[in-house]
């Protein structure tokens, strides 16, 4: 079957621009932090940090995400004075020894995007889409970076025990709340050519709740940006996996198949970006589904 060509951006970040659309561009996960939901612990400590971000650009990486605050929902909350404690020392390293790489900052704190910039960061990734907290998108105004909004459904305590989304209300929801994230961020005086979508999925949306919106991906490209598109290792995913894993959904790390299939998926649907943390299996699978989207 054709599929329908994927639009073309340039997306306008603190000192560059990167074209998104040609092919499919790879952003690593770095979680620097004890209690993410995969890699918790794994690179907290900043010189595991900052090797394995070495390895993810060596690997193909176009650009490096830096978490220090979790969104499962089991972590502690942090102030963005650790929060920052955490990410420096990771962020400027990178940037001593890979001065060309482009960095993401992921946090919802004002405090915290404004110092990574200034310490050579290009881009804020906000998982609430500006809904968090009040400052961040007039802080990322006058910061002229690149911005990723990401649409959240409630907060991470809530989402075991908020209601369940019917099929038909999913995709609105997202859209309507995305919609609500681009208002805010074009009020702040934040220009169009210098945002990024994220459908946001895990997110407050509920296993099967995921596939529906990855099912009806390729219509959020009516609100008019790019989109990133981030499934690596999700629970949606292991769940999907149960039948054939005796019952049981299979562990983070376990997940790379499934991961991979939710990454060609999404790129025929035309995403621009993917969140992933295997970069050399992301890569080669994102190497194809751009030969199939070419070639159709």
């Amino acid at each position: 079957m054709p599929f329908t060509p994927r639009p073309r951006f340039d997306w306008r970040l603190r000192t560059r621009t990167l074209p998104l659309g040609e092919r499919t561009l790879l952003m690593g996960i770095l979680n620097i932090t004890p209690d993410s939901f995969s890699d918790g612990g794994h690179f907290a400590a900043p010189h595991d940090a900052i090797d394995h971000a070495l390895v993810l650009l060596d690997s193909g990486a176009d650009l490096i995400d830096l978490g220090g605050e979790s969104t499962n929902p089991r972590s502690r909350p942090i102030t963005p004075e650790e929060e920052w404690t955490r990410v420096r020392p990771v962020l400027e390293a990178i940037l001593r020894a890979r001065p060309e790489a482009i960095l993401s900052i992921d946090t919802f704190h004002a405090s915290t995007a404004r110092r990574a910039i200034e310490a050579g960061a290009e881009i804020v990734n906000d998982v609430s889409g500006f809904t968090w907290n009040p400052e961040m998108a007039c802080a990322c105004a006058e910061m002229a970076c690149g911005v990723v909004l990401m649409h959240t459904y409630g907060r991470p305590q809530e989402w075991a025990t908020q209601p369940r989304l019917e099929h038909r209300e999913i995709l609105p929801l997202v859209t309507t709340g995305l919609a609500s994230s681009l208002a805010a961020a074009h009020s702040a005086g934040i220009v169009p050519e210098r945002i990024v979508l994220d459908p946001g999925f895990g997110f407050g949306k509920i296993g099967a709740e995921n596939l529906t919106l990855h099912a009806q991906l390729d219509q959020l490209h009516a609100l008019g940006h790019p989109l990133l598109v981030g499934t690596s290792r999700k629970g949606f995913l292991g769940q999907a996996l149960v039948p054939l894993h005796h019952g049981k959904a299979p562990a983070p790390d376990d997940r790379l198949c499934a991961t991979l299939a939710s990454n060609v998926a999404a790129i025929l649907a035309g995403a621009h970006i993917l969140r992933v943390h295997d970069l050399r299996p992301a890569a080669e699978a994102a190497a194809v589904a751009d030969g199939i989207l070419a070639a159709g």
